[in-house]
């Protein structure tokens, strides 16, 4: 089953799944996982919706591959997101799906 934690922002849930070993930034790596997207899952999932600006959504993706690499992903969650970013993250498996 996917984990769901509740963190008061953003960067709280970064710094904790860094504490967890999930050191890759994916935002900077991502065609690691849109090359072989069968070979990551996603672990951990966080959304945080801002108290008064629609921009500030954001979900948190914690993603581990195969091999055992850790890293996170961040993406913004509103109307105008990228959909690219959405495809890829819809490819991968969620772990006890």
């Amino acid at each position: 089953m996917t984990r769901m934690y509740h963190y008061a922002t953003v960067s709280k849930a970064l710094d904790q799944l860094n504490e967890k070993g999930f050191t890759c930034d994916f935002n900077l790596n991502s065609d690691l996982i849109k090359k072989n997207p069968e070979k990551f899952e996603i672990v951990h999932v966080y959304r945080y919706e801002g108290d008064s600006d629609p921009g500030d959504e954001a979900v948190v993706y914690g993603i581990k591959s195969s091999s055992g690499k850790k890293g996170v992903y961040v993406a913004g969650f509103s109307a105008d997101s990228d959909q690219e970013t959405a495809k890829f993250l819809f490819d991968l498996s969620i772990k006890g799906r």
